[in-house]
């Protein structure tokens, strides 16, 4: 603690990102990356960009990447905003859009960068809990609100709402904005993208670190109705007039255009999951249904955390929480298939 700091920052908890251990060999299942590397046409994009030309400043709009993206989903550009990672998208989308007289609303279990988020920017929030069965329930969102968020599929849990299960909640909050942070929805579910025209109360974040593989290069994204987009905009021009770089706007760019290789990839988790799915069932698990590149799993008769610390004794690492409700849960990245492998190995001569 400093004497000099502002006096918010005294009570301010941050969020803690998923351990980034430097060990030999590890296999790392804890922070959600794709077991499958970019694009090689991303990697040739990069390369073309490396010139004398990163001593300018890149375009300030990123139009380009906004076309790009607005083509792929059929929207315009003046509904898609663009940012240094979806962290970031939605640090500017709390700051423009939920700070109201009314609560913000989102699940007791969810991404915990959210209420970081209102700690920072002093947003009044109060938390819906979910189903017993780990569901999210949008019939417990119709009450006054100042917006709603939520991940879909949600995390840590990977439980996935339907469109009209959203549309449903849209319809009964039209006075707010609702959110849709669809990190993983690239993993089994249908985007929420196509309900943004007849809904302008609506926003759609989409990151490019999990199912495009470029959790390196930090590119988020927001769709949604062009005024929600100005407001992110005029937020973003008073914070970072220049947040997407030249070699993560190429790198973007490729990606969408090589959605061959997206599909591809997209396709090889989704089979590893339920892969790997079945087989925590078999030594005993019980796994909640997953739309995302993760599995969240318990044991009946053993300990999350010690589960976690036998794992980690032998070179793989998974995330545990030790918030009540879900502390006897791992949550389990879907690597590649030999890594799911040395993961099973070890559950079986455990369990």
């Amino acid at each position: 603690m400093s004497r000099y700091w502002s006096p918010i920052v005294n009570q301010l908890s941050p969020y803690v990102p998923g351990e980034q251990p430097e060990i030999d060999n590890l296999i790392k299942l804890n922070t959600n990356e794709n077991p499958y590397g970019p694009s090689p046409r991303v990697i040739e994009a990069i390369q073309r960009e490396l010139s004398d030309d990163l001593r300018l400043y890149p375009e300030p709009t990123s139009m380009a990447l906004r076309q790009v993206v607005a083509d792929y989903y059929g929207v315009t550009p003046e509904q898609v905003f663009v940012g240094n990672g979806s962290d970031e998208v939605l640090a500017h989308t709390f700051f423009a859009l939920f700070q109201h007289a009314r609560p913000l609303l989102f699940p007791d279990i969810t991404y915990s960068f959210y209420p970081v988020y209102c700690a920072l920017y002093r947003i009044d929030y109060e938390t819906v809990p979910l189903a017993e069965d780990f569901s999210l329930d949008v019939s417990r969102y119709e009450q006054p609100n100042g917006g709603i968020i939520f991940p879909n599929p949600n995390a840590p849990t990977g439980c996935l709402l339907t469109l009209a299960e959203i549309e449903q909640l849209l319809t009964a909050n039209r006075d707010s904005v609702v959110v849709i942070d669809e990190a993983y929805i690239d993993f089994g579910g249908k985007s929420a993208i196509a309900l943004i025209d007849g809904h302008p109360n609506l926003l759609v974040t989409q990151t490019l670190s999990k199912s495009r593989s470029l959790a390196g290069l930090r590119i988020g994204l927001a769709l949604g109705d062009a005024a929600l987009i100005e407001g992110l905009e005029r937020v973003k021009d008073s914070f970072n007039s220049y947040p997407i770089d030249r070699l993560a706007s190429a790198a973007a760019i490729a990606s969408f255009e090589d959605d061959a290789y997206f599909r591809q990839t997209c396709q090889q988790v989704i089979d590893s999951r339920q892969r790997l799915t079945t087989e925590l069932q078999a030594l005993g698990f019980q796994v909640l249904p997953s739309a995302a590149n993760f599995v969240f799993a318990r044991h009946p008769e053993w300990d999350a955390l010690a589960i976690a610390a036998k794992l980690r004794r032998e070179g793989v690492i998974v995330r545990h929480f030790k918030q009540p409700g879900i502390d006897r849960f791992l949550r389990i990245t879907v690597g590649a298939p030999h890594q799911n492998e040395s993961l099973l190995a070890i559950l079986k001569e455990m369990v």
